[in-house]
């Protein structure tokens, strides 16, 4: 596994802002989208691209254009849903699935699957799972193992902030002969008893939409 924090004063600015509990929902969705696409630059960096002739104003030239197949962006419902507008806005040719999983309550690290939007054959594809927080890491083991079972050429976890006990589980058990990196803004302190990342930012789910009893 390949993680990648990101260190810059913005990132730092836009997180301390993002993690305010008096921050209004409306601000902590423009802040989620601000910081995806921070993070969508370290993402992409390995994302595949062929040579394109084109013309400018001026003489002919040998450009750069993303590959086909077109890379995935998968959001892990719902609060990934939060951060896809900022990637997308990165890279407007690649594809969108979904992906619904949830923590067990009874068993924080098992994972419920409830939704699936997705091609049954990724063969060849890059893969950028999005989901603001990594705390336990069950789920984006289980999102991983998933998409690769289907052929992804290799996959980029994008996430908010991470709990070193979560990062830790992903680096145990996701399956080395995966290509797989994360990129994170921050590595937070710890998780709590109710497996929440401390200091963390609360439920981005519940921050970025509403409570939902």
């Amino acid at each position: 596994m390949e993680l990648h924090v990101l260190n810059h004063p913005l990132v730092e600015h836009k997180l301390t802002v993002l993690r305010d509990k008096n921050t209004p929902s409306s601000t902590f969705r423009e802040l989620i989208s601000e910081l995806v696409m921070l993070e969508a630059y370290e993402a992409t960096r390995n994302l595949d691209v062929v040579d394109k002739p084109i013309e400018t104003p001026v003489a002919p030239m040998i450009g750069k254009h993303i590959a086909e197949p077109r890379p995935i962006i998968v959001p892990v419902l719902r609060a990934g849903l939060g951060m896809l507008d900022g990637m997308t806005k990165m890279i407007p040719s690649a594809e969108v699935g979904f992906l619904g999983m949830k923590r067990d309550e009874d068993n924080p690290t098992k994972q419920i699957t409830y939704a699936n939007r997705l091609p049954e054959d990724l063969t060849g594809r890059q893969c950028f799972l999005i989901d603001p927080m990594l705390a336990t890491g069950g789920t984006l083991v289980a999102a991983t193992h998933y998409l690769a079972e289907r052929g992804a050429k290799d996959i980029t976890a994008i996430n908010i902030i991470a709990a070193p006990e979560g990062l830790k589980f992903v680096q145990e058990q996701i399956d080395p002969s995966i290509a797989f990196k994360v990129v994170v803004c921050a590595v937070d302190e710890k998780l709590n008893d109710k497996a929440y990342i401390v200091p963390g930012l609360g439920d981005a789910g519940d921050r970025l939409y509403g409570v939902i009893d």
